[in-house]
C-alpha cells in the first residue's frame, strides 16, 4: 500500500553547500540517503515529496559537515499482510516466480500458483502446466495476495515477501479473463 507519511531525519550538509541550505538542497540530500531504503515501520521509501521544516544545524566534533534535523513528507510502499496486489513477473526460476509489486519483489512459489503441476521451462523463462496450455512467464501481469513478510532494514534486497495466487480471483490476468468469459458463456447459455 502506498502512503504519504510525515517523517523526521537528520541530513549532513557538506561544507561546500553550507551557503545553500534550502529545502531543495535538503530534499536532494534526503533523496540520496533514504529513497530505496526499507524501514520496518513505514516500508520502502519511494520518494521524498516535500521538505516541511529544516531545524537548526549542529556541528559534531571531527566532522566537516553540519547536521540538520528535517521534517518532510515521503511516499512509501508498505506491503500489508493479506493485501491483494497486482504485479508483473520479473523473473522465473525452478521454484517459482518473482513478482514486482511496487518497489519490491515478492516470491510466488510454484506451489502457490496453481493446482496444476507446473514444469520449469528455463529456455523460455516460464512455468508451463502439464495439464493445460497455461504458462506463467516474465512480463505476465498477475493478481496475488501477500501471505508472508519479513523486512530486513539493513539489507533491503534480503527482505522476503511471500505471495499466493491459489484463491478465487487471483492468478495471471489472462487466466482470470478466460475464467470470466467461460462463466459468462455458461450463464448466457442457460
Amino acid at each position: 500500500m502506498y502512503k504519504r507519511v510525515r517523517l523526521k531525519d537528520t541530513v549532513e550538509v557538506p561544507p561546500r553547500h553550507l551557503a545553500d541550505v534550502t529545502p531543495e538542497r535538503v530534499k536532494r540530500l534526503l533523496q540520496d540517503k533514504l529513497e530505496g531504503r526499507m524501514d520496518e515501520d513505514v516500508g520502502s521509501v519511494v520518494s521524498i515529496a516535500e521538505v516541511i521544516d529544516i531545524g537548526d544545524g549542529s556541528v559534531l566534533p571531527n566532522r566537516p559537515g553540519v547536521y540538520y534535523e528535517a521534517e518532510f513528507d515521503a511516499i512509501t510502499y508498505d506491503p500489508h499482510m493479506q493485501e491483494v496486489v497486482d504485479g508483473i513477473v520479473v523473473e522465473v526460476v525452478e521454484f517459482g516466480a518473482f513478482v514486482g509489486i511496487g518497489p519490491v519483489d515478492g516470491l510466488l512459489h510454484v506451489s502457490q500458483i496453481s493446482d496444476e503441476y507446473l514444469a520449469y521451462d528455463g529456455e523460455n523463462q516460464q512455468l508451463a502446466s502439464t495439464e493445460s496450455s497455461d504458462t506463467l512467464g516474465v512480463g505476465d501481469s498477475v493478481r496475488v495476495r501477500i501471505v508472508t513478510k519479513s523486512i530486513d532494514e539493513r539489507n533491503p534486497r534480503d527482505s522476503k515477501i511471500g505471495l499466493t495466487a491459489k484463491q478465487p480471483g487471483l492468478g495471471k490476468h489472462g487466466w482470470l479473463q478466460t475464467e470470466r468469459e467461460e462463466r459468462q458463456a455458461t450463464t448466457e447459455g442457460n
